[in-house]
């Protein structure tokens, strides 16, 4: 069986690094073809490469002319529904960055044209790869905690310095990135949150600070409040601007609670449903008796190069994906709810007017300074 002849598109950092790794054999079934990016990271590529490869500055030759039989997006956000939509129209699978895009109306033309054109169509999710959030979904969907009536994450963990953000002049602007912590670093967090309860927001009311820790122009801390149609709630919590910073996930059902921190799960189980506990209980100030049980988690976190070969597999063999491309259009509508809610100072239905939320995330572009 021949290779699957994989083009990369987008050499910065993390295009590089998928670049280098299917040079190096990594992937199985996938040999690098061609790579498309600017004049200077194609001479650096060029001294880092062993392989037969393409070098591409225009996108158009690099997606008619390469040959290729599926292709990796790892160029700015706002790119990403653009590429993968010309992917598709010339018959390349495609496996696109986080996150799928920078509005929801973008994504959604973006899996239309996946549907039609029957590619293998996935998105760079590589937390889901992790045995410990497979683990916690696996507890969740099976019933273990019973119906959920909170969540809490707390993902402040994201410092980071104001030279990161000078290293580009595009880097944390609207027009540039289309967001800051929401779309930058936590898109990730904000797939796991909805991937691992599979609970259905109703409403979202949430609160962005713009450049309050750094100077840039758009959010470095955001505190959500949403509302699930079961009737539970949940916070998300993001930012660059703390240090040591936290990553807590909390989990609270009838049937006790679920932690995720520290790299370790810890189920706090009760013994009794709480709902039957509170029904029948006539001891005044008692609750529940629960145990708390430090979840043995199995296996290895394969990351980024996980995400890549079960795309791989995908292509050739059928194997079901990881992470579908469609499924990144979650996280974004999330964010965009989030900007909205905050933009508006008001609680904001889910899912997001699509129209309404690209009508005033242009106002945002316009206004950019960059």
């Amino acid at each position: 069986m021949r290779n699957i002849k994989v083009g990369v598109i987008g050499i910065g950092h993390m295009g590089r690094t998928y670049a280098l790794q299917l040079d190096k054999g990594l992937i199985e079934g996938a040999v690098l073809t061609a790579v498309c990016g600017r004049n200077q990271q194609l001479a650096d590529m060029k001294e880092q490469v062993t392989g037969n490869v393409q070098y591409y500055q225009d996108e158009d030759a690099f997606f008619q002319e390469s040959g290729i039989d599926a292709v990796i997006i790892a160029t700015p956000h706002f790119s990403h529904p653009e590429l993968a939509t010309k992917a598709f129209a010339n018959g390349i699978h495609v496996l696109v960055e986080k996150p799928a895009g920078v509005y929801s109306k973008h994504v959604i033309e973006m899996n239309e044209a996946a549907e039609e054109s029957g590619k293998v169509f996935s998105i760079m999710l590589n937390q889901r790869t992790n045995p410990l959030y497979q683990k916690l979904r696996e507890l969740i969907h099976a019933g273990e905690l019973g119906e959920i009536k909170r969540t809490n994450w707390v993902i402040t963990d994201w410092y980071r310095s104001q030279s990161y953000y000078d290293l580009s002049s595009w880097r944390a602007t609207w027009k540039g990135e289309g967001g800051g912590v929401l779309l930058n670093q936590a898109p990730h967090q904000l797939d796991l949150w909805q991937w691992i309860t599979g609970l259905e927001i109703k409403r979202v009311h949430a609160f962005c600070h713009y450049g309050k820790y750094h100077d840039i122009e758009v959010e470095d801390d955001v505190t959500a409040y949403v509302e699930y149609g079961n009737g539970a709630t949940g916070v998300f919590i993001a930012s660059t601007g703390e240090a040591p910073g936290t990553n807590r996930f909390e989990i609270a059902g009838d049937r006790g609670k679920m932690v995720v921190e520290n790299n370790a799960l810890t189920f706090y189980k009760l013994a009794q449903s709480e709902r039957e506990f509170n029904a029948t209980y006539k001891g005044g100030f008692g609750m529940p008796e629960s145990n708390r049980i430090d979840v043995p988690v199995d296996g290895n976190n394969p990351g980024h190069l996980g995400i890549i070969q079960n795309w791989i597999h995908a292509i050739v063999q059928g194997t079901p994906l990881l992470a579908p491309g469609e499924d990144g259009l979650h996280s974004v509508e999330i964010a965009n709810a989030i900007y909205l809610s905050s933009w508006m100072n008001q609680s904001v239905d889910f899912p997001v007017n699509a129209d309404l939320y690209y009508e005033k995330l242009q106002e945002k572009i316009r206004q950019s300074s960059k």
